[in-house]
């Protein structure tokens, strides 16, 4: 049940609310508990109802299990993408990597960052930053 709630301990529960509450109060507040849950029953038909009035036909093809959050699961969804093939290439790039190659050009040296201290010494450390 909800709550870890069992059918003992709402017998138990409804057993000390009948005690606590007497038993001459005990039918009206019977009463206004069964109002309460036609009103929220009402409640949720009207809801329900003007949901579907709103979506319009389109309301019962939705396959609601789709969109239940539970289903996602990071490490399924990880692993889906880590086991997707490799985007094939296309004949442009393709092409384009060819030409590359042929012309025999070494690929220009990578740009140094202005933040780097001296080409061979070691990086600048600040002894008072930590």
């Amino acid at each position: 049940m909800f709550f870890g709630l069992t059918i003992e301990k709402l017998l138990l529960i409804g057993l000390v609310a009948a005690l606590i509450v007497g038993p001459e109060r005990l039918p009206r507040y019977a009463e206004s508990l069964g109002s309460f849950t036609r009103r929220a029953r009402d409640w949720v038909s009207n809801a329900r109802t003007r949901v579907r009035d709103e979506m319009g036909e389109d309301f019962d093809d939705v396959d609601w299990r789709t969109l239940d959050p539970r289903q996602y699961d990071p490490r399924r969804i990880i692993r889906e993408a880590l086991l997707d093939d490799a985007p094939v290439p296309t004949v442009r790039a393709a092409q384009a990597g060819a030409a590359i190659a042929s012309t025999g050009t070494p690929p220009p040296p990578p740009v140094r960052s202005p933040f780097r201290g001296a080409e061979d010494g070691p990086t600048p450390f600040d002894t008072e930053a930590t």
